[in-house]
């Protein structure tokens, strides 16, 4: 990867020289991808979390070589990414958070969650309404999560605060899972995760398969710890934190430079 692209520390250079290395020799590639804040910026308003500009039509040409399986793992649920990803409409995406699984010919998947937790979510989705706390939520198939970007410190840490005081009683039995993100806080089934979406993909793919998972924040762990060993992490964040992933990017251009480089090394379809 060119030194003009991107300037990392020498141990990320390291890993992203011997990694694209390994890459034009595989005989088949998968390229995993979180979403929000990492193919996309935050926004205010999700509706409007469109991709950065060049994302879509690298993907598209990386996902039409025929070598990269390309695969968006999100906690979004499927349907919410249809509009971003236009004309992409063949992509496979593992949505909330590896609960929803949809194939690029668009065979539709989600697993099974017990009765009790159901249960348990419904009794949480009527405290968020009693708590008057609904236009931040968003009601997802395995969880709640509550958006408080573009609100004050002090609201968002008040709100955190009633969040967790009033969903902790939803947690206790462990079939539900607090889950902070980039300005919000969710409340989940415990499995799947994005590392279980992960996991699957693995097992799926041959020996010499070459993997990347791309993510920006504390919901991607569990994908970065479950890749670690078999293929590359990489960290996608304008500042960095600390991360079980090998590599850190900054979005976009370094970013960019990634799926530039990507293609590069992939034979043509």
């Amino acid at each position: 990867m060119s030194a003009t692209k991107l300037t990392k520390p020498l141990a990320d250079s390291a890993r992203l020289l011997d990694f694209f290395s390994c890459l034009g020799a595989a005989s088949a590639s998968a390229l995993l991808l979180d979403y929000d804040g990492t193919l996309a910026p935050f926004q205010i308003d999700r509706n409007n979390a469109y991709p950065y500009p060049e994302v879509v039509p690298l993907l598209e040409e990386i996902s039409n070589r025929n070598h990269t399986r390309v695969v968006i793992i999100t906690g979004r649920p499927v349907a919410d990414l249809d509009p971003f990803l236009q004309p992409l409409d063949n992509l496979e995406i593992w949505g909330t958070h590896g609960l929803e699984h949809r194939l690029p010919d668009g065979t539709y998947k989600q697993s099974q969650t017990a009765l009790s937790t159901l249960q348990l979510l419904r009794e949480a989705k009527d405290w968020v309404i009693q708590a008057k706390l609904a236009p931040l939520a968003e009601f997802k198939p395995g969880g709640i999560a509550i958006h408080w970007r573009g609100l004050s410190k002090s609201e968002a840490h008040e709100i955190e605060a009633q969040l967790r005081a009033g969903w902790n009683t939803f947690a206790r039995s462990g079939e539900l899972k607090f889950l902070s993100f980039d300005s919000g806080l969710e409340l989940r089934i415990a499995r799947p995760h994005k590392g279980d979406a992960v996991a699957s993909i693995i097992a799926e793919s041959g020996p010499r398969t070459e993997i990347a998972y791309l993510g920006d924040d504390l919901t991607d762990e569990d994908a970065f710890r479950v890749l670690n060993g078999r293929g590359l992490t990489v960290l996608v964040r304008p500042e960095y934190r600390e991360t079980a992933a090998q590599v850190w990017l900054k979005p976009p251009h370094e970013l960019i430079a990634f799926f530039e480089e990507w293609l590069s090394r992939i034979p043509e379809a």
